[in-house]
This record gives structure tokens, sequence and C-alpha cells, in this order.
């Protein structure tokens, strides 16, 4: 496949799509934008970016209900059971729903929110508002966040389903995102690169930093940018500056006196290797990688590192043609993937298997 014909296939969005992105918000943007103090947020960034930890900030300043869970609302369940408009599909849905962690995380009955999702649901983001706001009433709370890190990629989407949507797009440095997702696994680079594990995660990181970026531009003051590096070594006054974003009172001795989940216990890659968990998190990469690792990833990498104010080190870049290429074929490949999940039937065969469901009896 050319690299000219992925770009036509990868730029080309259908008209019939978006004609139905239209017509799936008709209803939410004629809905009466509720108080800033009142409305969901979506804490969001590339994995292994901080995510949790600032999710779970929030839920420790007390006003927002507790999920303990990313909801993949966006980015599998409204592609895997098909168009919620039709109670066929939000039937479809439920089933294998109730079975999974994302229920039972939730803490509600069937009774409490099944009839809601039949009745009342239509798309995606009236899932997602529908379960939130039923957790926050029974927990006696006024709002929601959600934390699914790779609803990132659905920020249009979500904008449009739910209006009053802020967006905290937290970001780390990409090399200690890359190390990260090569201590887990999570990212697999091609068969014929086998070694090339941390170049595919800092390509990543910089695949999804950038869709971030480009689609919070087009958000105005309902989009806020959030250094991971800034929450960790200076709490306060990054907290005060999310404060003023989202109209609420984030105390920080309140937060780290209730100290939910991650902010009492970080959810590092390394808590198990017992010569790195007490190393910071912040720039552990100078520690972990060689200087030869430094530069190729750097050299895959090291525009948007400077364009958000990461310094490179001072080390030679590797110029040649196979980190460019390589890095070209990855970006390339995210996104041929991001649009096929998206636009074609691909997206039904989504894997459920992070949803942890349990097919040995009743919800």
């Amino acid at each position: 496949m050319s690299l000219k014909f992925l770009h036509i296939l990868l730029e080309g969005v259908k008209d019939e799509r978006m004609a139905q992105l239209n017509k799936m918000s008709h209803e939410a943007e004629e809905k009466k934008m509720v108080p800033r103090k009142n409305a969901p947020v979506f804490v969001l960034g590339c994995v292994r970016s901080g995510t949790k930890l600032l999710y779970h900030t929030l839920l420790s300043s007390g006003n927002f209900c507790v999920y303990r869970t990313e909801s993949n609302v966006f980015n599998l369940l409204g592609f895997k059971f098909g168009k919620l408009q039709h109670r066929k599909n939000r039937q479809r849905l439920l089933d294998v729903w109730l079975k999974s962690k994302l229920f039972r995380r939730s803490e509600l009955t069937v009774d409490e929110i099944a009839p809601q999702i039949l009745e009342n649901c239509r798309n995606e983001g009236d899932f997602l508002r529908i379960l939130m706001e039923t957790i926050a009433r029974k927990q006696g709370v006024r709002r929601w966040a959600d934390s699914t890190p790779q609803h990132l990629l659905y920020l249009p989407l979500i904008k449009k389903l739910i209006p009053d949507a802020l967006i905290i797009h937290i970001i780390r440095d990409g090399r200690d995102v890359a190390v990260s997702l090569r201590k887990i696994g999570w990212i697999r680079p091609f068969a014929w690169d086998r070694n090339g594990s941390l170049l595919v995660s800092g390509l990543f990181w910089k695949w999804m930093v950038r869709k971030g970026r480009n689609h919070g531009s087009k958000m105005g003051s309902d989009y806020m940018e959030v250094h991971y590096e800034e929450l960790v070594n200076n709490p306060r006054d990054t907290l005060a500056e999310i404060s003023m974003f989202i109209g609420e009172d984030l105390d920080y001795d309140r937060i780290s006196s209730k100290g939910l989940d991650s902010v009492k216990s970080p959810n590092s890659s390394f808590k198990s290797d017992e010569n790195l968990k007490g190393l910071s998190p912040v720039g552990r990469w100078k520690i972990l990688l060689s200087a030869s690792e430094v530069s190729e990833l750097e050299t895959g990498i090291g525009d948007l590192l400077t364009d958000l104010k990461y310094p490179l080190v001072d080390v030679p870049r590797k110029t040649g043609s196979a980190v460019r290429l390589k890095s070209l074929a990855y970006l390339g490949i995210f996104s041929l993937k991001l649009w096929l999940k998206s636009h074609t039937f691909l997206g039904r065969t989504a894997n459920v298997g992070q949803m942890e469901v349990d097919n040995q009896g009743d919800p």
C-alpha cells in the first residue's frame, strides 16, 4: 500500500458518517448547558501519562462520583454494538455490559440502570451520561468525570454528544511514557521489528498526543492541557489552575487526606520491581535508557518533545532513513486502524476482553 493511497484513505471522511454524527448530536446540542461547576470532566491522555492520578485526584475532592474503571464507551461500546438508536442494539449492549466489570464497578443494580438505557439512550453520549448521572445521584454528589485514555481520539464526537464536557488533556514526557509502555508490552511492533518496542511506544505517544492537541485546539475554553510533571512536582499550583478551569475547589490538603487509589498508591508500571519502584516517575528514562536508545527515540519523537518544551539530550541523533521510514509506517498504521474502526464494520469486531465479562450467571 503506497503512502499516497494511505494518505487519501485516511483523509477521506464520508458524507454519510458526518450526517450520522450530526443527527446523533442534534438533541444534545439543543440541551441547556449546565453551569460549569456541574459540567462533566474528561481526564484524557496517552496511556501511562497520569490520567489515573489526575482522575483519582478529582474523585478525592469529594464532589465527583466514584467509578473505579474506564468506561470505554466511545472507543469500544459505541462500535461493538452498532447504532444505539435501535432498541435491539441497546439490548445487545446491555446483555454483555451487565455481565462485565464495567457494570460491577458502578455498584448499581440492574433495575437502577437497565430500564433507563433501554428507554432513554440513543447514542454513546446518552449511555455515558445516564450511567454516570445515575451513579452520582446514588452517591449524593453533583458531578462526574471519565478517564478512558483512548477517548482522547474521539473528542469531536464527545463534544457533539456531550456539549458541556470539559476536557483536561494530561501530557507526560514521551520518553517516560515509552519506557513505561515497553515495560508492560502495551504496543507490539511489527514482526520484522521485534527490537523496536521502545521506538514504537514513543511513536504511539506522539500520535495520540498530536491527535488530542489537534482536536483540543478547536474547543476553545473547554480544553486544557496539564503536564504530568507539574502535577507531581508542583501539585498545589497545578490544582489551583485546574480548579479555575473546571469550576471546582480542589483543595490539596483535603485531597491528600482522603487520597483515593492512585493518589495514595501510584499506578506505576514498575511497582513490582524492587530496584525501581522507589524511583521518581519524572525523568525515569534518564536512568533506564542507554545513549543509543535515547538517540533513536528522540529521532522519532523529538519534534513533539521540543514543541512541548521537553529539552532533548545533547547526543548524536540517528538520521538514517530506517528510523524515518519506520516512523512513517507506524504513524500511518495507527491512523489507518483508527479510521477502519471508526468507519467500517471492523468496529463490530472489537475485543471485549478488557470488559472482563462474566458469563457464568446473571448480573
